[in-house]
Parts: structure tokens; sequence; C-alpha cells
């Protein structure tokens, strides 16, 4: 099936106003991009915010007839306002995005290969993963910070918290890698779904427990790890660090780098700090539980 994007620059407040338009007028599809660098990192749990300056991008039919519609968008919108129609190459895109996820190396002992593919190494450790609707696949920097920490430690019998497990990618990591057991929690049911069915695969299943936050347990793990976002590290500083126990490790990541030594200094005030570690704009901040 042919497509064809509709493209239309505008700002925070009229962004929406648009999208329901192009939705109303038949669009598959309507997202709002970041039209000039500017990006938002984090909005709250249900929250959309906008760019200042925000591309409206609806996905229509190519046999779609849109001149009626270009033409009440020019009527309503300021004169020299973008809009612009461009053919979209028509791609399997799951496809696309399988053919370009390959096993990745992480540490000295750790690979993450797509389910799809062949290991390279059959005698390391190797993680099968098939993310689904999750975050967590090892190509983000925030993720990859976690997985090289992860292999560099001794985890054998330890019990590991994963804090926003997403796919579930660092806990069954830490189960492959030696741990005893792992207890994962999000807040997103379907990452929920992701985690069990990847622990499954590599067959651990029956070595994580998997909770949302009303369900949590109270517990205290050797190793606790969560790679989230600077706000939510911030917000649950108590609840993160009650997972682990004296003596315990704990990694943080999701933090830009300008915001590593703010998190770093917070949670100093239970934990020796490890120097910070940087991947690109991203930071991994570590420490030992007092």
């Amino acid at each position: 099936m042919a497509w064809i994007q509709l493209r239309i620059n505008s700002n925070a407040q009229s962004a929406e106003p648009i999208g329901e338009l192009l939705s109303d007028w038949g669009a598959q599809a309507v997202t709002f991009v970041d039209a000039k660098d500017t990006p938002w990192y984090e909005p709250k749990p249900g929250e959309v915010q906008l760019w200042p300056d925000t591309q409206v991008v609806g996905l229509f039919d190519a046999e779609e007839d849109l001149t009626a519609l270009l033409l009440q968008l020019k009527s309503q919108l300021p004169a020299g306002t973008l809009i612009k129609l461009d053919p979209l190459e028509d791609k399997d895109w799951e496809r696309e995005w399988m053919d370009n996820f390959h096993p990745m190396q992480f540490g000295q002992r750790l690979w993450i290969c797509p389910s799809w593919r062949e290991v390279p190494d059959p005698d390391a450790v190797n993680v099968m993963l098939d993310p689904g609707l999750a975050f967590g696949t090892g190509t983000h920097p925030t993720t990859a910070l976690c997985l090289r920490w992860l292999d560099g430690l001794e985890l054998g019998n330890s019990l590991v918290v994963d804090f926003g497990c997403g796919s579930g990618i660092l806990g069954i990591a830490a189960l492959k890698l030696g741990a005893k057991r792992v207890v994962g929690v999000d807040i997103d049911p379907q990452a929920i779904q992701a985690s069990q069915d990847n622990a499954n695969r590599n067959q651990v299943g029956d070595l994580i427990e998997l909770y949302l936050p009303k369900d949590q347990p109270q517990l205290q793990a050797d190793v606790v790890v969560a790679n989230i976002l600077a706000g939510p590290l911030r917000e649950l500083r108590q609840v993160i660090t009650s997972y682990c126990r004296a003596g315990g490790k704990l990694a943080l990541s999701g933090i830009l780098k300008e915001q590593a030594e703010e998190i770093s200094a917070l949670y100093s005030q239970d934990f020796e700090m490890d120097p910070i570690a940087i991947d690109g704009d991203w930071a991994r901040v570590s420490g030992t539980r007092r």
C-alpha cells in the first residue's frame, strides 16, 4: 500500500487542533515532531508536552484526494505556513526494523541478540531479545551503560531488582550472568508482559517476578538497577534506595550527562558513589549502599 505524508509547521498551541483536523479527514496516523531541535526529555506520566516549534505529520492513503483538506488548512493557518505533501516509500516497517537490529556485545561476556538471529558466539552469555512494545534493546546508551555495569559485577547467587524493567533486558541479563533471582517493577502492563515473554524465551521465566507498582513487594536486594529518567529518580529516591541492602550495589541511568552530578549528589546521602560513566549525551550513576 502506498502512503503520503502531509507535514505542517505549527506551534505548541495549535498543533493538537491541527492533528485533530487531520484525524477527522481520515489520517491513519498523526505524529508531532520537534521542528527546531528543542526536545523535551521528561514529560510526566500521561502528559503530552509539545515543542514551541512543532511539526504535525499526518499519514494518508496515497489514493486519498486531499485537495479540500489543503484548502481548509490554507484558509485557517497563517500565511506562509509550511504545508507539504511527500510520497512515502512503501515498506514492511516491522521487517525494516528487524533487519537493522543486530547482535551487540556489552563488556567482556554479555551479548544481546535479536531472537530471530543466530548468536555470534555460542559460548558467550547470550540474551535473546524481542522487545515487543517495551523499551530496552541495548541500542540506547542508557541501556548499554547498565548492561556494561552488570557485566562487570560478580552476580553469583544475588537478588536483583530491575526498577522500570521495560523489555526485561537488564533483569534477564543479570540472571544469565549468574543472579539467583530478579524482581522487576514497571508502570506499564505491556512491559510486564514483554519481560515475562523474554524471560521465558531465555529459559529464566521461573527466576523472575514481575510487578506493577501497586503490587511491588518489600524486600532488600544485593543489586538494584533503575534505567528510567532523572525526574522519577529524584521523586522515588527513597523507594529505590529501600530496595538496596547495606553493601549492595546500585546503578541509575536514563540521565542526561548534565543531570548526573545532581543525581549522584542526591543518592550520596545513602551510597558511596562511583565515578560517573558517560556515553554520548547520557550518563550512569552508580554506588554502594552504606
